[in-house]
């Protein structure tokens, strides 16, 4: 059976003692601390907790105020701190406070005093105690006025900013100038201010690296250009022809001062790169050498020869001559290449020819191998003026040679008739009267070639005849005059009036021409191979006969009273045709008919003034 008692055991009693012990204790302990924080915060209260310093300065226990003055006082950084703006070598040093940077100390010891007071309790509680257990070192409170900074590096800009400048070439009083081109320099301010701001940022001396953006210009250095173009003007310019070639006026100097008028500098752009070319002006040098190339031109001529009867070959008379023209652009090339070389003598380009027939030809291989025909006529009583044109013509033909299948004209081979050339004043028939003019006497040269052609059996292509019968181009041996050489006489008269004949054999056709004055006559040979062909001919003879007017008398105030001079000379007129028939390995080749009309020409007198005319029939 159980026991039960109504008191309560002393084990129990016991334990409800130590229990509410302790429970006073904890509330007392918990009181105690209540009154020490609120004693702690009394003690603090308007002031920083201790333990707290600002950027090293310790402030803890101070009122705002007293850490401002103190935090004040204690940081120099802004106005004895060390700022070198760097630009390569070159360097500007400025304090923190120039580039914008202030400390506020209100706000550094604000900041410090509110450590620990600005959020709850325990919290609170735990900074305290850590600040004052630990230390805490709050950063300074910074005001960066980057304005400041930006106005400084602008300032600093003006000094370091600078354009591109392009090199330069140009000629200045006869002398080359040249300036080289400077790199443009620009500072980014933007991303130099970042800089400074990263380093401001520590509160420490250092360098900052100005950031500068550099624009090289296209053309630096023009200073080999200019060499060149001092090469260039140097000295004169010789042009020359090359080796075995002659010309009047060669070689041809060009001095130094119309060398520095030609002197061109040009900009040449290539893409995004450029440079100078310096030459001399191309556009005046063309002026220059198109004016040139006229006098050194030379049309080739075939060489002559002579025939020699006795081996059969040739004998050189005149040697070829090499054709020649200029060649501009190559000439152009040459001179601006080689001034650019440091050249002063330049070789002039030339374009060479050989001519058909060089010296070197032979009868084979020209295929002429015989006398195919001879025909003279004569010129018994004329002048010497008149013997001496003679000459000066058939001396054109002597040795001339005329290419298979060519059609030769008389007035081309003679060229220019002159005085120049040899030629002398003699009777010429002209506009309807016979007149003294220069070349008198050709007609008997181009009668003889008429007749060596036509005899030969060759095509006649253009053939003109006297306007009257000249007695001179029907003499025979003796001074005789043969009737039937009438209708066989050709006039030429450069540049109108021309004889031309073709040679249309496969042979070349050398022709030689002999004039004697000891006879009184003129030699046309042909040499070629003859192909087989003979000719015939046959002749009216001069019909139609019609007399020569009455002589006319007219006065000449030139001459004297009682001088009397004949001017024109009567002859009568005729009709003649003739016909040649040219056989080929006597087969009809060629036929062909040449009818001349003769005009009746009358006999002209002139007297001097008072001088009695010798027949009623005279007219002034």
């Amino acid at each position: 059976m159980q026991r039960t008692s109504a008191y309560p055991s002393p084990r129990y009693t016991l334990w409800s003692q130590i229990l509410t012990a302790l429970v006073i204790g904890t509330l007392l302990a918990i009181a105690g601390m209540v009154v020490m924080v609120f004693g702690f915060q009394l003690t603090y209260l308007g002031r920083i907790y201790p333990g707290i310093s600002v950027a090293g300065v310790v402030v803890g226990g101070l009122t705002p105020a007293e850490a401002g003055e103190k935090i004040n006082a204690a940081q120099t950084y802004p106005q004895g701190g060390r700022i070198l703006l760097q630009d390569g070598q070159n360097g500007w040093v400025a304090s923190p406070q120039e580039l914008g940077l202030f400390i506020d100390p209100g706000a550094s010891a604000t900041d410090a005093f509110e450590y620990g007071r600005e959020s709850g309790f325990a919290k609170n509680l735990s900074a305290v105690y850590e600040a004052w257990t630990e230390g805490k070192n709050m950063p300074l409170t910074l005001v960066f006025d980057q304005r400041l900074a930006a106005r400084y590096l602008e300032l600093l800009a003006a000094q370091i900013d600078h354009p591109v400048i392009e090199a330069d070439l140009g000629v200045e009083g006869g002398e080359v100038v040249v300036r080289s081109g400077e790199v443009g320099r620009k500072m980014d301010i933007a991303a130099s201010l970042a800089n400074i701001t990263t380093l401001v940022g520590t509160l420490q001396d250092g360098a900052v690296p100005l950031t500068i953006t550099e624009t090289p210009p296209v053309i630096l250095d023009a200073s080999e250009q200019a060499e060149i173009a001092r090469r260039i003007i140097s000295e004169p310019l010789v042009l020359a022809l090359p080796a075995e070639q002659t010309a009047e006026g060669y070689p041809r100097t060009i001095d130094q001062q119309t060398l520095i008028n030609l002197l061109t500098i040009e900009r040449v752009e290539n893409g995004s790169e450029a440079a100078y070319q310096v030459a001399l002006s191309s556009e005046q040098l063309l002026i220059m050498l198109n004016n040139m190339a006229p006098g050194l031109i030379t049309y080739p001529v075939n060489a002559r020869f002579i025939f020699n009867d006795d081996t059969h070959q040739l004998d050189l008379l005149e040697p070829a001559v090499i054709g020649r023209v200029l060649n501009v652009q190559q000439s152009l090339d040459a001179i601006q290449d080689g001034l650019k070389e440091n050249k002063h003598t330049i070789e002039l380009a030339l374009e060479l020819t050989n001519p058909p027939v060089t010296s070197d030809a032979t009868a084979e291989s020209l295929g002429i191998t015989e006398l195919v025909e001879a025909q003279p006529s004569y010129y018994y009583g004329s002048s010497a003026d008149r013997i001496q044109n003679i000459k000066a013509a058939a001396s054109r033909f002597h040795g001339l040679l005329v290419a298979p299948g060519e059609t030769f004209s008389m007035a081309t081979a003679l060229g220019d008739i002159s005085l120049d050339n040899g030629y002398a004043e003699a009777l010429i028939i002209v506009g309807g009267q016979t007149i003294t003019g220069v070349g008198g006497g050709v007609c008997q040269v181009s009668t003889t070639l008429f007749r060596t052609a036509f005899f030969a059996g060759f095509p006649i292509v253009e053939r003109h005849a006297h306007a009257y019968r000249v007695y001179y181009y029907e003499k025979v041996v003796g001074n005789k005059v043969d009737s039937s050489l009438a209708g066989l006489d050709a006039t030429v008269y450069v540049p109108i009036v021309d004889f031309k004949f073709t040679n249309d054999t496969p042979y070349w056709l050398l022709m030689e021409t002999y004039v004697d004055p000891a006879q009184g006559r003129i030699l046309w040979k042909f040499y070629s191979t003859s192909d087989g062909r003979t000719v015939e001919w046959d002749t009216t003879g001069p019909v139609n006969i019609v007399e020569a007017p009455e002589p006319l008398y007219r006065e000449n105030p030139d001459l004297k009273e009682g001088e009397i001079k004949q001017v024109d000379w009567e002859a009568e007129g005729a009709d003649v045709t003739v016909t040649r028939w040219v056989y080929k390995n006597n087969e009809l080749y060629l036929k062909d008919t040449i009818y001349t009309h003769y005009q009746p020409w009358q006999a002209i007198y002139e007297y001097g003034p008072g001088t009695e005319i010798p027949t009623p029939e005279a007219s002034d």
